[in-house]
């Protein structure tokens, strides 16, 4: 069953259907109404006190700041996010997109973020955006027709003047597909690889980017059809035939899918596992030791009426990976993007917000909550408003999210 043309139409919909109209300018935290309820402290955050920070239900997450989407040139709406670090001075950026393009924001400050450039869509506004980064490149992809693939030199971001909020041109424009879903790195590869294109049936389409601002084809996949999202690893994981490949883990739409991707010209499928009541294979991400991975499935709340199910799979044997259960939330709200950071996964769960959850007991199918941060207060109904992403990288503890109403938020774990 492939449901891509009904998921794109109904999300579309939705997200056209948001809006801010909002005219501030500042960076923006939202203030409690009491002082009882949430009180910032000393460096400027709302403090997770009671179950909120401000008007967001929360637990063992402070809020730092958020932009709201007007400050995003009154964009209609939040997509992708990702951050880079700048080896040389150590700021750190969020990459958040949204329909209208890609825009840079310096949160070396958190409870002071300020958006210092920003790269328009290659054609026409989209909902959907994604972004990774290799070597201080960000590589940047569309739903957009025709819209290729843009290379950015984040270096470029270092001289900005903070305050000018600068209109970039892309450094370099690969254009061998059109639309794309997604974009896929193995930061420890040079290559990219682009899901959900017209070509290779939707798999993946492979870009050698060792010369980043001159990135050329190597190579593609078209055997198991469309990839809705992929992680691509130096595997290092417990099936030694295994040891040193370079590994892609695709979620492709009624199927996880193992690839062998480490000779780009020919790529070999190694198997494929699915699970009990398929909605939509969305996304996952593997433990740090790749012996399990961890996924989500977009439709399965709103078509089969679970509360929000994050599936877990066996990947010891990557010739017979196995589905080994599945850890649900308190609410039916859809889950989208997830990643795993030591013994931890941070969930967005659109409504629901984004929930983090202790995996050290996977073995044992043994996960449990362990924080909360909801960016879209309103409700948790089994719809697609609130967050799309998070990325949980960075070496300050600050945690950046992208919502598709509220725009940016900057959190931290209370206490750090």
């Amino acid at each position: 069953m492939k449901l891509r043309s009904f998921f794109s139409l109904v999300i579309l919909g939705i997200i056209l259907s948001c809006s801010n109209d909002d005219d501030s300018t500042a960076p923006i935290v939202v203030t409690p109404d009491t002082e009882e309820e949430s009180a910032p402290i000393a460096d400027g955050r709302l403090v997770c006190e009671n179950g909120f920070a401000g008007i967001f239900p929360c637990d063992d997450f402070d809020l730092m700041a958020q932009i709201n989407l007007s400050q995003f040139g009154n964009s209609a709406g939040g997509n992708d996010i990702w951050g880079w670090t700048d080896p040389v001075t150590g700021t750190e950026y969020a990459l958040f997109g949204h329909r209208e393009g890609t825009s840079f924001i310096d949160i070396s400050i958190p409870t002071e973020p300020r958006i210092v450039g920003f790269l328009p869509t290659e054609t026409v506004a989209s909902a959907w955006r994604d972004i990774k980064v290799y070597n201080d490149f960000a590589f940047i992809v569309s739903e957009a027709g025709g819209h290729g693939m843009q290379v950015f030199d984040l270096s470029l971001l270092r001289d900005v003047d903070p305050d000018q909020n600068i209109t970039f041109t892309p450094s370099a424009v690969y254009t061998e597909f059109g639309n794309a879903h997604n974009i896929v790195i193995n930061e420890q590869q040079a290559f990219a690889y682009a899901v959900g294109t017209s070509t290779f049936s939707g798999g993946p389409h492979i870009i050698d980017i060792s010369d980043p601002l001159n990135p050329t084809f190597a190579g593609g996949f078209e055997g198991e059809g469309y990839t809705h999202d992929a992680q691509v690893v130096t595997y290092n994981g417990p099936d030694t035939e295994y040891i040193g490949r370079e590994i892609y883990i695709g979620s492709n739409e009624d199927e996880v899918v193992i690839l062998d991707v480490t000779d780009k010209a020919n790529v070999l499928l190694i198997s494929q596992v699915n699970y009990p009541n398929i909605g939509y294979t969305h996304q996952g991400w593997l433990t740090e030791n790749h012996r399990y991975f961890i996924a989500n499935d977009e439709l399965d709340e709103s078509n089969i009426g679970f509360n929000t199910r994050t599936l877990l799979f066996d990947f010891t044997d990557l010739d017979t990976p196995t589905f080994s259960g599945s850890f649900d939330g308190d609410t039916g709200a859809i889950d989208h993007n997830l990643y795993v950071k030591g013994n931890e996964v941070f969930l967005s769960n659109y409504t629901r917000g984004i929930r983090v959850a202790d995996i050290s007991g996977i073995a044992s199918g043994n996960l449990f909550d362990t924080g909360s941060f909801d960016t879209f207060p309103s409700n948790n109904n089994t719809s697609f408003n609130g967050v799309w992403s998070i990325y949980p990288y960075f070496n300050s503890n600050n945690i950046i999210i992208s919502d598709i109403d509220g725009g940016l938020f900057i959190i931290r774990r209370t206490g750090t």
